[in-house]
């Protein structure tokens, strides 16, 4: 489903929905589960779930970092220093898995990231919008803040469900937030009838473009993947 001309809902709002889809594929998962694939190099699902939790931990620790810093990234700029298969990149996947391998059930890393997420939604709601935080070397506003948290949600919610097909996919909320990310470091919407679902993968490496979506994107073919 295409949702370009969608009218992008509140921040907290993708926040929400974007957590509350994942926690429904995470919720039923079980210890065999846990070692399926997923679209991430080398991370099985508990590898992915692990990052998960950090994020939303992240996104609690943030949201309780208020400064009175002029912001210097916005929604589409923080993805900016956000690439694949750089040094950081290897060593974060590599201590990821470490450190999720440290958790001996799947059982007590599942219910930790569903309560983390949930209390990161309820700090959501209650902030906001127009201050300032700080996260990972940055000041952003609160309303980007979230948008980049629902952002990174729906694309491993893409990555997270790979091996399992009857899960049910990401929110209509945080599709329409990943669509405009990417148009916005495109710097235009994609000349390209993509799904959200493809626009997701394919711009962020995990779905190889095309000999034909290349012609179509042109110059911007040598840009993709925006981030990863």
């Amino acid at each position: 489903m295409t949702t370009g001309s969608a009218e992008r809902p509140h921040p907290a709002h993708v926040v929400r929905d974007a957590y509350e889809a994942l926690a429904a594929v995470v919720r039923p998962l079980g210890e065999d589960d846990s070692w399926l694939p997923t679209d991430c190099t080398g991370w099985a699902v508990r590898d992915l779930v692990f990052h998960l939790l950090a994020d939303a931990q992240r996104a609690l620790v943030a949201l309780h970092t208020p400064t009175g810093d002029p912001s210097d990234r916005d929604a589409v700029t923080y993805w900016r220093d956000w690439t694949p298969d750089t040094d950081g990149a290897v060593q974060e996947r590599r201590w990821n898995r470490v450190c999720a391998g440290m958790i001996p059930e799947f059982g007590q890393l599942k219910d930790l990231y569903l309560e983390t997420a949930a209390a990161a939604v309820t700090a959501a709601s209650a902030a906001e919008p127009r201050s300032r935080v700080g996260t990972q070397g940055h000041v952003l506003t609160v309303a980007d803040l979230l948008t980049t948290l629902g952002v990174e949600a729906t694309v491993h919610h893409l990555d997270l469900t790979v091996a399992l097909p009857t899960a049910p996919g990401p929110s209509l909320a945080g599709l329409t937030a990943v669509r405009a990310t990417l148009d916005g470091l495109l710097g235009r919407p994609v000349p390209l009838d993509w799904s959200d679902e493809h626009y997701a993968r394919a711009a962020t490496g995990r779905t190889p473009l095309t000999e034909s979506e290349r012609h179509a994107l042109g110059p911007d073919a040598d840009r993709v993947p925006l981030f990863g």
